[in-house]
């Protein structure tokens, strides 16, 4: 019998689908996937729609076929790595939890993430987590984030996992859409999870006292349906944000307050760094492009 289903969870081993009556199996990847494309290192990934082939009496399914995805998120491997890493397809969201201490998250690692969804055509933003713990000087660093992100064009948002601080409106937006959530381990996307829907219970962990930095505890990526309408991919924590298949000449459009400007330039090719009439260094000077981003940008051009 073959079915369709959504990928939930992969281990390497066994990979979790969700059938369309709602039922959860296991199933085994068909042979063929395991050598087809082997610039990822999973040949399949959270958000993947597929076709199984499964009877009641088997113990586990059998994907035999995986639908083009309609976007992705990725990353390297590792630091070094020229292989990727597929964290999910599919999306229609994408968040970076983010703190300001314990751990920190640099503007860096921010724009990478940013860079990445944007350049995949994914709606991205940010979700400032742990804000029961700021100080007043991280209050007013978290609110200079805000006016810049938001007038990026990124949706932001200021939450306590911990006391519910803005869970009601992050929730409602989450409603009928598969998000995914990222971010360093300790950030606390797994007890953002467990705050907007009690009724799930992914592993959360501490934070190490000798580097206050989070211990990982999300081994795999898993996709949480919520009770309220939609689903969220929890991901293990990440420590770098290493950008893949982006051209240089791609970056400027992954930066929307620059992409915008770009009509205004003098060339069309602009790259917003040496080029006489840039509207985008024009805005530096004004105050409609952020410095921090900037920065950002130069930095990512920089490794390309």
């Amino acid at each position: 019998m073959t079915l369709q289903g959504t990928v939930t969870k992969s281990t390497g081993s066994l990979t979790t689908v969700r059938l369309s009556d709602g039922k959860m199996i296991d199933c085994r990847l068909k042979g063929q996937f395991r050598i087809r494309d082997i610039k990822h290192t999973n040949p399949v990934s959270i958000g993947d729609r597929v076709e199984v082939l499964f009877t009641d009496q088997d113990k586990y399914g059998l994907i035999i076929s995986i639908e083009p995805r309609d976007n992705y998120i990725i990353r390297k491997a590792t630091k070094l790595s020229k292989v990727s890493h597929i964290i999910a397809a599919n999306l229609d969201c994408a968040y970076l939890v983010v703190t300001l201490a314990n751990p920190r998250t640099s503007n860096g690692f921010i724009d990478r993430f940013l860079v990445t969804a944007t350049g995949y055509y994914i709606d991205a933003g940010l979700i400032f987590n742990k804000i029961d713990l700021h100080s007043e000087e991280e209050d007013q660093t978290m609110k200079k984030l805000f006016t810049i992100y938001q007038e990026a064009g990124y949706a932001c948002y200021a939450v306590s996992a911990k006391d519910g601080t803005g869970i009601d409106g992050l929730r409602t937006e989450l409603n009928n859409k598969l998000s995914l959530f990222s971010g360093h381990s300790g950030a606390g996307k797994s007890a953002l999870i467990h705050t907007i829907d009690p009724s799930l219970n992914p592993k959360t962990g501490m934070i190490s006292s000798v580097h206050s930095k989070g211990m990982h505890t999300t081994t795999f990526a898993e996709m949480y349906v919520l009770a309220s309408g939609g689903s969220i991919v929890d991901t293990p924590g990440i420590k770098e944000f290493g950008l893949i298949d982006f051209e240089k000449s791609e970056i400027p459009r992954c930066f929307p307050e620059m992409d915008r400007l770009l009509p205004f330039c003098q060339y069309k090719n602009c790259s917003h760094i040496h080029e006489p009439g840039c509207a985008v260094k024009e805005g530096l000077n004004n105050g409609k492009v952020s410095k921090l981003r900037y920065n950002s940008y130069l930095s990512i051009l920089n490794d390309r």
